[in-house]
């Protein structure tokens, strides 16, 4: 025997289908989900451009400021590597000092880039008009204290110079929040080079 054929105009329970009412509710749900997950997406975006690209930047800045001072002399204490190429004089060339603190940047020991990382010149002792990148540096004394080492140098006596360049970044991008981008590197310098 065979089921008898429903009624005209009856489906059976098995055949039935979403109703307007249940697909609107299923979109509803999707939307306050998707609504939650947006702002992590905008968080993604910023840290992926403030800790990559701008922290990149950051490095690829200070290192090209620390390669820039290896290539003076040891005991090279006036040219100016604020500029580009070095001045012959004005500046503090390898002269121990300076500061990689930006809340007391030192004088002679800092120098401001573009957002394009063009090298902007200010009046002594000022900031430019829109830097956004800014490079301190350090040099500092290590073992003998006499600036001029001898050629003869006992191995007790080490003629070094610790350079140590920091740049950070004005602005993170995309309004982000947090530790701003910056980078750190160091070297040591070594008499007669």
């Amino acid at each position: 025997m065979s089921a008898p054929a429903p009624a005209p105009g009856r489906c059976r329970a098995a055949e039935r289908g979403f109703s307007l009412i249940e697909t609107m509710v299923g979109l509803c749900l999707l939307l306050i989900v998707a609504a939650g997950v947006l702002p992590l997406s905008i968080l993604a975006l910023r840290i992926s451009e403030n800790g990559g690209h701008l922290t990149s930047r950051a490095a690829e800045y200070a290192q090209d400021k620390l390669e820039q001072l290896m290539a003076l002399s040891y005991g090279d204490t006036i040219s100016d590597t604020r500029v580009f190429p070095a001045g012959t004089s004005g500046g503090s060339g390898l002269a121990p000092g300076g500061s990689v603190d930006a809340v007391s940047p030192v004088h002679l020991y800092v120098d401001y880039l573009s957002v394009d990382g063009v090298l902007l010149q200010a009046p002594s002792g000022t900031q430019p008009d829109g830097w956004y990148y800014q490079r301190l540096w350090r040099v500092e004394e290590i073992g003998n204290a006499d600036a001029n080492c001898p050629s003869a140098v006992s191995p007790a006596q080490r003629c070094l110079k610790r350079i140590t360049v920091r740049t950070l970044v004005r602005f993170a991008a995309q309004g982000g929040a947090g530790i701003m981008p910056q980078a750190t590197v160091a070297s040591l310098k070594t008499y007669p080079f």
